[in-house]
This record gives structure tokens, sequence and C-alpha cells, in this order.
């Protein structure tokens, strides 16, 4: 039917105004009915009556089409502006026909563009900072180890090594947001004994946490010790390690961050715990966000390692989301609670 509808002729798309169009149309639905009069009943108005009629018509259809036509003109300017890179242009949509709807699909899509040029603002200046911090600072280690300033001694080498592992990271996370993109990254699934995998995340998180300088202690906490979930070994590792390293980033010096597994209820609960500021509820969605570190953001960090937590752990069907923690030392702390499906 719609290639039916598709073949029918347009006579009137040589027009280039739609109140023009509007016109010939009530002029030519008028010029049917005299002809259905002559032709049935031999009769047709007198031509002061069909004139004036006319004008009528036509000046009665250039008034309402203006209003009809106006989104479409605003869409036009609209459109013209957000071409050359102006995407807070609106338009007024106050009609229910299909007109109204347009300008209001029109709206979502400037929205969702002005929404993803943000992003994109975001990520050149958030992918800047973060590799010129890094570089700087090895370049300057390099140097004056090349002048001699420096000993090339284990922490000379210590501190390079923490930033280009710094590099490294930041180049892994985009690659990661990339193939998730592209949905290139599929899951894995098998059986995983917990208590063996979180002791490697958690050796793995101390290491980064030392090469960082950062004096914070990690605490492991798996009840039962046989706990096992089916789940993709990589990327539920890589969940852990993300909100561990993010933990860290936080958590007041001298203090432990801790990592509780359990079962609740048939289903696996991983929880990261810190003592640091805690995330403000209006922050709280937000932080899983691409490049959205929140106000309590300190240390570096892309803003991406929550994100891809959160990928990964809608791509297992589960849920995660930061929860009300008490904390000490006068914070509000921050717990991040994983929710995974129990099929074992």
């Amino acid at each position: 039917m719609r290639q039916v509808i598709d073949l029918l002729p347009r006579p009137l798309d040589p027009v280039r105004s739609i109140k023009l169009k509007i016109s010939i149309l009530l002029l030519g639905s008028g010029a049917a009915g005299i002809v259905y009069l002559w032709q049935q009943y031999r009769w047709l108005p007198p031509v002061t009556t069909t004139l004036v009629a006319i004008a009528i018509v036509l000046l009665t259809a250039q008034v309402l089409a203006h209003g009809m036509t106006r989104p479409l003109r605003e869409m036009t300017a609209a459109a013209i502006a957000m071409a050359q890179g102006d995407y807070t242009r609106r338009v007024r949509a106050t009609s229910q026909d299909e007109v109204g709807r347009l300008a209001t699909a029109f709206n979502r899509m400037a929205a969702d563009l002005a929404a993803a040029d943000q992003q994109r603002r975001e990520l050149i200046a958030n992918v800047s900072h973060e590799l010129r911090t890094p570089i700087a600072a090895l370049q300057a280690v390099l140097e004056n180890v090349a002048d001699g300033v420096a000993e090339p001694d284990p922490a000379t080498l210590r501190t390079a090594l923490a930033q280009t592992e710094r590099l490294g990271t930041l180049v892994s996370e985009l690659l990661d947001l990339s193939r998730i993109d592209a949905g290139a990254l599929t899951l894995q699934p098998q059986l995983v004994q917990l208590a063996p995998m979180l002791d490697r995340a958690v050796a793995e998180a101390r290491v980064a946490a030392e090469v960082a300088g950062r004096d914070v202690g990690f605490r492991l906490d798996v009840a039962p010790p046989e706990l096992s979930v089916r789940a993709d070994p990589n990327r539920l590792h890589q969940v852990v390690i993300n909100l561990l390293d993010n933990a860290a980033r936080h958590a007041p010096p001298g203090t432990d961050v801790q990592l509780v597994g359990r079962r609740e209820g048939g289903d696996l609960v991983l929880e990261v715990r810190d003592d640091g500021p805690g995330i403000a509820p209006e922050e709280r969605d937000r932080v899983f966000h691409r490049f959205t570190r929140g106000e309590r953001a300190v240390g570096g960090g892309t803003g991406l390692g929550l994100a891809i937590a959160r990928w990964a752990v809608d791509l297992h069907g589960g849920r995660i989301a930061v929860v009300d923690a008490p904390g000490a030392n006068g914070n509000p702390g921050c717990r991040i609670r994983v929710t995974l499906p129990g099929r074992s």
C-alpha cells in the first residue's frame, strides 16, 4: 500500500510555498465544486460572487496557513543554525497535528545533538587533560635522568612507570569504549570461583595504589568462601578493578577500601566501600555516565571506569548503583553495590 501511495502523482511539488499550495488546493476544490454544479444543474454562481469568494478563500488561506507553516520556517532556521554549530534553537510546538509532532521530534533531536556535542567537547577536554598530565610528568623525569639531575634509581623508575601505567589505563579505557559503541564486546560466561578472582583483583589494586603513592589498604570479605557465580571472568574482573581504583582515589589516607562478596536471595552482591567524601544523591546516577567524575573527583581519573563497569554489569543482566553508606572520620563514605543474577 505504501508503495502505491509513493507512486501517486505529486503535481504541487514544483510549488515552493506551502501557503501557495494550500491556496491552490482550496481553489482547486472550489473549481471542482463549480464543475459539479454545472454538470448536474447547469448552473453557475454570478461572476461577482465567484470573484469575491475566491478573494475570501485566498485571504483566509494566507492568514491560517501563516500559523500552520511557522513551525516549518522555525525548523528551517534552526536547522541552518545547527549546521553552524548552534544547538540552542528550539521550535514552538503547540499544535497537535503532524506539524506539531514534527516540531516536538525536532526539539528532541536538537536536545540529543546538543548533549552529544557537549559529550564530544568533554571527551576532547578530558582526554587532552589526562594525556597531558602523565606525558608532562614522564617527560620531566626522563629529562632529569638524561641531564644527570636525577639518577635512574628504583624510585625514579617507579615514578616513570606510574605515569606510563596511567597512559596505558587511559588507552585501554578508550579502546573498551570504542568496542562498546561498536558492539564488538561480548560475554564468555563460565562458572567463576569468586574468592580467588577477587583476591587477585585486590592484589592488583594494592600494587596500583602503591605505585600511585596512595596510602590506603584493602580488605576482602567473601562469605561463604566457596561462593561462585556464572559470569565472564575478564569482564567481572574489570568491574571490580574499576570500582577498587575509584574507591582508592577517594579514600582518606590511612583507611581501608573494603570489598565484600555475599549471596542475597539467590543473587550475587558485590560491594566496594570507602570512607571518603561520598557521592551526593543527585550525582549518584551521573557518575556512571561517560567522563563524569562527580564533585568528589580528585587525583585524576578519566571518568570512564564507572561507565565501563555499568556497561559490563548491564551485559550480565545485573544492576550497579551507589547506595547509602555510614562512613568514618566524619565523612559520609561511599558504597557501590553490584548485583548479579545468581546463576551457578
